[in-house]
C-alpha cells in the first residue's frame, strides 16, 4: 500500500526525511502585482522586502485541482493544510478530495484541518509519517494524528501585525497600538482556528522569557519543538536556547520560514509548533 502526506507549504517544510513520500501545494503572494510562489527557491528577503514597499499586497490558496494532482498516485494520502479560520486552503483540499475518491474509488484520503499553521503542522507532519512507518491502517493512522493533535500546540511572536490587520486577520486597532508603542505581539489560534491575542510586550529578553512562559502554561515539558523565524535567526536561538535552559531535553528545531508564513509573520516574527498537555 503506497502512502502519501500532502501539505500547503505554510508547513514551512519542503522536504520530510524518511520513506514516506511527501508533497507540498504551494501558497502564493501578491506585492503590487508581482507574484511570488510558496516554492523552494523563493527569494524570502526580496519578498519580504517588496512587501514592505508596496501598496497592496494579497494571498492565494491553492486550488482543488492542484491538490487533486498532488493526492494522485497513492493508495492512501493525508492531506494537512493551514487553519480554515485564516485560508481557503482546507475547503479547495477537501473539494480536491472528493475529486479523487470519485476517481479513484479504491483509493482513501483524509485532510486534516490543523487549525494552526507553520511548526504545529511540522509536528503533525512528522507523527503521521512516524505512523505510517508503522505500517498502520489507514484507520489506525487516522485515530493516530487525531489524538497526538489534540497535544500540539502553537504560539507566534510578531514584531508587526499590519499584514494580518490588512487582511482582516486582525482589528486594524491592535496593530496601531503595537506599531505606536513598538511593542511584539504574542498570540495562538483560538478553538476555530483564528488568531487571539496573548500578552503585548516590549524588549527582545522579555519576549522570549513570555514565550517560555507561556509554552509551561500550555504544558510543555520538554518535549519537540518547532520554531520557524523570519529572518531573524538570532531570536529563534536565543528561544531554543532559553527552552532548553529550562528542560535540557527537550527537542528543538530551528528552520526560516517560506513565503505565506513570511508574509503573515512579517520581519522578525517568529512562529513556534510544541507538544503540551492535551487541548
Amino acid at each position: 500500500m503506497k502512502y502519501r502526506i500532502v501539505s500547503d507549504s505554510t508547513s514551512n517544510l519542503f522536504d520530510l526525511p524518511g520513506d514516506i513520500e511527501y508533497r507540498t501545494v504551494p501558497l502564493k503572494i501578491m506585492a503590487d502585482g508581482k507574484e511570488f510562489v510558496d516554492e523552494p527557491g523563493t527569494d524570502i528577503p526580496a519578498m519580504v522586502d517588496a512587501i514592505e514597499h508596496a501598496e497592496k499586497t494579497g494571498t492565494s490558496c491553492p486550488s482543488s485541482g492542484e491538490y487533486l494532482q498532488a493526492f494522485e498516485g497513492a493508495d492512501c494520502v493525508f492531506g494537512i493544510t493551514i487553519t480554515s479560520g485564516l485560508s481557503g486552503s482546507f475547503n479547495a483540499a477537501s473539494l480536491g478530495a472528493e475529486q479523487f475518491r470519485e476517481e479513484y474509488p479504491d483509493a482513501k484520503v483524509h485532510v486534516i484541518d490543523s487549525l494552526s499553521t507553520g511548526g504545529e503542522m511540522h509536528l503533525l507532519i512528522e507523527k503521521l509519517r512516524d505512523l505510517m512507518e508503522q505500517g498502520l491502517s489507514f484507520e489506525e493512522i487516522k485515530d493516530g494524528i487525531e489524538k497526538y493533535h489534540q497535544t500540539t500546540h502553537l504560539l507566534f511572536s510578531l514584531e508587526c501585525v499590519e499584514n494580518l490587520a490588512k487582511n482582516g486577520r486582525l482589528p486594524m486597532a491592535v496593530a496601531k497600538l503595537a506599531n505606536l508603542l513598538n511593542i511584539r505581539f504574542i498570540g495562538k489560534p483560538t478553538e476555530n482556528g483564528t488568531i487571539k491575542p496573548v500578552q503585548y510586550v516590549r524588549g527582545s529578553r522579555k519576549n522570549i522569557s513570555k514565550l517560555v512562559e507561556e509554552m509551561v502554561k500550555m504544558g510543555y515539558q520538554g518535549g519537540k519543538v518547532w520554531i520557524s523565524h523570519c529572518l531573524n535567526p538570532e531570536a529563534a536561538e536565543n528561544l531554543k536556547n532559553a527552552i532548553l535552559s529550562k528542560f535540557p531535553a527537550g527537542m528543538i528545531g530551528v528552520e526560516p520560514m517560506t513565503a505565506l508564513c513570511s508574509y503573515y509573520a512579517e520581519r522578525g516574527g517568529m512562529i513556534i509548533g510544541f507538544e503540551g498537555a492535551q487541548k
